[in-house]
């Protein structure tokens, strides 16, 4: 089976280039299933039903997130109604939403699993018993599995990495909007990479405004965020799983276009 996984959808940009090029890439990979993080498409800042719909209707199957899953207040009720968004599993119980979907296809049932890291970015709870509790109950029938680790530390996305390694199919990276050059396949058979990047505008500062970026390291005050424009760039990466449940190949996947 091939994966495709789509980094951080930031904004109009990123929804056009996603739109743009998805197309292409389903005819050139044929991915059984396409995942997305979806937490930064409207505005830059959350998700809504609306955009939801649109990315949906794209081929995307499933939508990830992070810390900024709730900055659209109408997401409270709609990830409740809506299994395909994901938030992460690792806030504190209670929270609406789902943080596991299972994808059924001819070859296989794969489960897409959302943590999210607590180094530089929350008080959340343990990412990694979280997943340990996620894998003792999955599904019999599930043969794979894909999780988004959405973390601000290298080193923690690591540790996750080779702590999964063999339990999983794949562990990649999202929130930080940069691309790494560190796939590779770990020993006991996991996908790794700690930061698939954005799908978003590349003149920004992580998708955002440069100048209000530049001003507030400048001045320390308050500013108030928006999506920059001019180029986009589509970065991603797929993801070649055998029978067994083991990756046998992760690249990276990079599209550029300008886009406003």
């Amino acid at each position: 089976m091939n994966v495709l996984i789509l980094g951080d959808i930031f904004g109009r940009p990123g929804r056009r280039i996603v739109a743009e090029y998805l197309p292409e890439l389903r005819e050139e990979f044929e991915p059984d299933l396409i995942i997305a993080n979806g937490e930064n498409a409207a505005g830059g800042f959350g998700l809504t039903r609306k955009i939801a719909t649109q990315l949906f209707e794209m081929g995307i199957d499933v939508l990830t997130s992070g810390n900024h899953i709730w900055d659209q207040k109408e997401m409270y009720d709609y990830i409740g109604e809506e299994p395909r968004i994901l938030r992460p599993a690792n806030y504190p119980p209670d929270v609406p939403g789902a943080s596991v979907y299972i994808h059924g296809t001819a070859k296989g049932f794969i489960a897409v699993v959302n943590l999210i890291g607590r180094v530089f970015t929350g008080d959340y709870d343990c990412p990694f018993r979280e997943a340990d509790r996620i894998l003792a109950n999955l599904p019999s029938e599930v043969t794979h599995v894909i999780v988004d680790f959405h973390g601000e530390a290298t080193s923690e996305k690591i540790a996750l990495g080779w702590y999964l390694d063999g339990r999983v199919s794949a562990v990649v990276g999202t929130h930080t909007h940069v691309p790494t050059a560190d796939e590779r396949i770990l020993p006991n058979g996991t996908a790794y990479l700690t930061d698939l990047g954005m799908c978003g505008p590349t003149d920004g500062i992580l998708g955002v405004e440069r100048t209000v970026v530049i001003n507030k390291f400048l001045t320390q005050l308050p500013a108030r965020f928006s999506v920059a424009k001019g180029p986009a760039q589509l970065n991603g990466a797929v993801v070649k799983l055998a029978p067994n449940g083991k990756a046998v190949d992760i690249f990276r996947v990079k599209r550029d276009k300008n886009v406003t």
